[in-house]
């Protein structure tokens, strides 16, 4: 319904421009990022190096690791279950609930820069007792007011309350949600890459457990076949019965390896199912040994680590959070003015309840500052300054982590496609000298027990290099991983990002 009014007196005009003129000063300090001195390069890389791994650094106008970083790697399987993950892994959605809770909360602190209106009307019968005080004096004359008479009043007011930022406390407040919620954002991101580079992992891991059965399975034949000709000798007397007990014990050991290795494929299965959020019951893939080679990775320099990396930028928005806590501490230390106005409707008669007689209303402002607290805002300021140190150090230990774990996977590629290459060649010695021993026991020359060391020897060495090639396939993911995959902290959410309703999502790889 529409109510007509006079304005207020000019006073409460002037009074409440006075206060808002106030409200451009804050107090605490300013937020600057703390130095953090990057190398200049990756102590792992060298110009030949880089040339003999394939790895280049990545340019400004390089692409490769943005959007889906998983693409590089050329495996429709891995790009199918990569693309699940945003979808339904339940942590991503948990994050993705923390931040959009992050985000309300930034809305809830910008409310408090606006003035609250509220009403509350009401329609109240009363009887005021003949023997009271009122009663028994002068207000017994006054209408409605009579003693043992009845009365209906009827009120429809509106209150108006509004502090002041004189001090910045509300801004402050806005700053360290708007940070809090940046530090959300980021740690969603930082929950889907892990997931992502677990997905990845736990896949090559199935595809590695395909290649050492392809191998069991072939050696199990070889072991078979070994096992048919010294029988044949045995029973043509050329060979022992202790030959042919030799050679059954190392296929039946084998068989046994190659049945073991259904546990590990069965349970990185099952790891996947849970990542991409299906039942393990219900999940399978597709049997396909271990066939992709590590696609060259653009490493960057470390000064963009800083960028890529959403842990960091988590720790680097707690410092922002908490330095915006400083200066709500300080606030404290300042007086609060508000003010406050009360306006409306009251009549002891619904005829006359929306006349212009029926109005009141009182307005002014009021100021309250703390005296005596015992130390507890000063000890509250140290408390909050403390945090910060706090923070301080967090983030220069994740940036010392990020550099060390991107050293720890260049380290690893390089040393490993050295070590590949040498146990290729020990497979291919291996291979030889398995080759002679059979030779060598179908001419009675030597016996079984040398053919047995022999395929010993090379099947040791052909699982070690394939468990190499995995070791190389893992290590290359984690690099990924540590360069912070596809992601860069221009993807952070901005305030005005923030204070959108409805809440924006972070929508993942792009």
């Amino acid at each position: 319904m529409a109510i007509a009014c006079k304005r207020f007196p000019d006073q409460l005009t002037i009074a409440a421009l006075s206060l808002l003129s106030l409200g451009g000063c804050a107090v605490g300090p300013k937020y600057t990022r703390p130095a953090m001195q990057a190398p200049p390069a990756y102590k792992e890389l060298t110009p030949e190096t880089s040339q003999d791994l394939g790895w280049k650094q990545a340019q400004p106008a390089d692409a490769t690791l943005h959007g889906k970083w998983w693409e590089m790697f050329n495996d429709p399987e891995l790009n199918s279950l990569e693309e699940q993950v945003s979808i339904s892994n339940q942590n991503v959605a948990a994050s993705t609930a923390a931040f959009v809770a992050a985000q309300a909360v930034v809305r809830e602190a910008r409310a408090q820069y606006y003035p609250t209106v509220t009403a509350d009307p009401s329609i109240t019968r009363s009887r005021q007792s003949a023997n009271s005080f009122g009663g028994r004096s002068g207000t017994a004359g006054a209408p409605g007011f009579a003693p043992g008479r009845s009365f209906t009043d009827y009120s429809l007011p509106f209150d108006f309350s509004w502090q002041a930022d004189l001090w910045g406390r509300v801004r402050n407040i806005v700053r360290s949600d708007v940070s809090a919620a940046q530090v959300s954002a980021a740690d969603l991101e930082n929950v889907r890459l892990t997931a992502q580079a677990q997905v990845a992992v736990n896949y090559y891991q199935v595809r590695n457990q395909d290649s050492l059965k392809r191998l069991l399975d072939s050696t199990v034949m070889a072991y078979q076949q070994s096992l048919d000709l010294t029988e044949v000798l045995y029973e043509t007397g050329i060979d022992s019965q202790e030959a042919v007990a030799q050679a059954g014990t190392q296929l039946e050991a084998t068989r046994a390896q190659d049945t073991a290795v259904g546990i590990l494929r069965a349970q990185y299965e099952h790891a996947i199912a849970l990542l991409t959020g299906q039942p393990a019951s219900s999940f399978s893939i597709p049997v396909a040994p271990l066939e992709a080679n590590v696609p060259p990775i653009p490493y960057g320099v470390p000064s963009q680590l800083l960028e890529r990396r959403p842990d960091i930028a988590a720790t680097e928005r707690s410092m922002a959070q908490a330095n915006a806590q400083i200066g709500i501490a300080t606030a404290a230390f300042y007086p609060t003015v508000s003010l406050t106005a009360s306006a409306g409707l009251e009549s002891t008669s619904v005829a006359t309840w929306f006349t212009w007689p029926s109005r009141f209303w009182s307005v002014g402002p009021s100021l309250a500052e703390t005296i005596f607290d015992a130390g507890l805002r000063r000890a509250t300021l140290n408390q909050f300054r403390a945090t910060y140190d706090q923070a301080v150090a967090n983030y220069r230990e994740a940036v010392l982590t990020a550099f060390q774990q991107v050293e720890d996977d260049l380290a690893s590629l390089r040393i490993l496609s050295t070590e590949i290459q040498q146990q290729d060649s020990a497979v291919k010695s291996a291979a030889l000298n398995l080759s002679v021993a059979n030779d060598r026991y179908r001419l009675g020359i030597d016996p079984y027990l040398n053919v047995i060391t022999a395929q010993t020897t090379l099947l040791s060495n052909q699982q070690t290099a394939e468990n190499l090639r995995m070791q190389e396939m893992l290590a290359a993911i984690q690099l990924i991983e540590a360069l912070g995959g596809s992601w860069d902290s221009s993807r952070l959410p901005s305030p005005n990002d923030l204070s959108a309703n409805p809440p924006s999502k972070p929508s993942g790889n792009r």
